[in-house]
């Protein structure tokens, strides 16, 4: 009888560690997906807020239509990238290399410069930058914490068993790593 009792025992014990083990995973991989959308949502803030600075830099450098035409280009490529970390990276470090180029032109055009339209956008897409900064860093966070859970004894087995799958963090590339080369 006390051997059925210490069988019941371990049993239920193993039942709520894989119940906890499962939900475990469940909630972290969730926050994963949380954090990819909040990256998501930034991004596409950025894109919407890049036709206005355009139009703005247009009306006061419009011959540098190569400028220009690069940032859109960069913008349309991040519109299309597929919604994997890997490839909206790299469309967001062309991007964020495109958007060097035009703010540098606000210093070799003291009038774009001292145009309140564009001071407020630059402003704008310097506050979503710091944002976009935030939400890799948490999406980074929450893609390392769920990584170690799959990875730690005992649970390695259950989640391999489950079909748990390693997430990939979202990284800059080297180009992203390097500051532009602006002339003009």
């Amino acid at each position: 009888m006390i051997a059925l009792i210490i069988i019941g025992v371990i049993v239920v014990l193993i039942a709520v560690y894989l119940v906890a083990a499962y939900n475990g995973l469940i909630r972290r991989r969730n926050q994963i997906e949380n954090a990819w959308s909040q990256i998501d949502v930034q991004l596409k803030r950025r894109l919407d807020l890049i036709p206005n600075l355009v139009e703005t830099v247009k009306g006061y450098a419009a011959h540098e239509q190569a400028t220009l035409e690069k940032v859109i280009q960069a913008r349309n490529a991040a519109i299309a990238a597929p919604n994997t970390p890997h490839a909206q990276a790299e469309a967001d470090n062309q991007l964020s290399g495109a958007l060097k180029s035009i703010f540098a032109l606000g210093e070799a055009y003291p009038d774009l410069k001292a145009n309140q339209n564009f001071l407020q956008l630059q402003e704008e897409l310097t506050a979503t930058e710091g944002r976009v900064a935030y939400a890799r860093q948490f999406y980074n966070d929450s893609v390392l914490a769920y990584n170690n859970k799959l990875q730690q004894f005992p649970t390695v087995f259950y989640a391999r068993l489950l079909k748990f799958e390693r997430r990939e963090y979202f990284e800059a590339d080297e180009a992203a790593r390097t500051a532009p080369n602006v002339s003009f």
